[in-house]
């Protein structure tokens, strides 16, 4: 009888391990994301991590009548690449990430984590040429004329 209860907490004990190995630490997924640095915050109740959403080029609609930008919330695990985000706010960067089927509250609060900064350059704003610019000045008043 003592032979069963072992093989079958085993069996369990095995079970449960490959569980949370396939589920919190194999990577699902992995790949690279751009667009605008939003934000970068570090931010928790028990475990503080590091936080971000980055908005891509291209609108989406959610419901009928809802227009919406295309938004990438993630985690950062390592602070040195956090702490160099949080200074890249505003900037258009490529980030690389790995996709995990859960979430581990000590890593974030999303499944996707980024592991490293590929690209980032400051957002080119369009120059304005005095030709663009529309002046408006006061015209002269009219006053009505009566019609016959």
């Amino acid at each position: 009888m003592k032979k069963i209860w072992g093989a079958i907490a085993l069996i369990l004990l095995v079970g449960g391990a490959l569980f949370f190995y396939f589920r919190f630490c194999f990577v699902f997924g992995e790949g690279v994301k751009s667009g605008e640095l939003n934000y970068v915050v570090y931010k928790g109740v028990f475990f503080k991590t590091y936080e971000g959403k980055l908005i891509q080029s291209g609108l989406r609609s959610k419901a009928a009548g809802s227009i919406q930008s295309y938004e990438f919330e993630f985690s950062v695990a390592n602070e040195r690449i956090a702490r160099e985000l949080m200074l890249q706010g505003g900037n258009i960067v490529e980030l690389h990430y790995k996709e995990y089927f859960g979430v581990l509250p000590w890593r974030g609060f999303t499944k996707y984590i980024v592991d490293s900064i590929i690209y980032s350059r400051p957002v080119v704003q369009p120059e304005v040429l005095p030709s663009d610019v529309h002046h408006t000045t006061k015209s002269a008043e009219v006053e009505p004329t009566d019609a016959i």
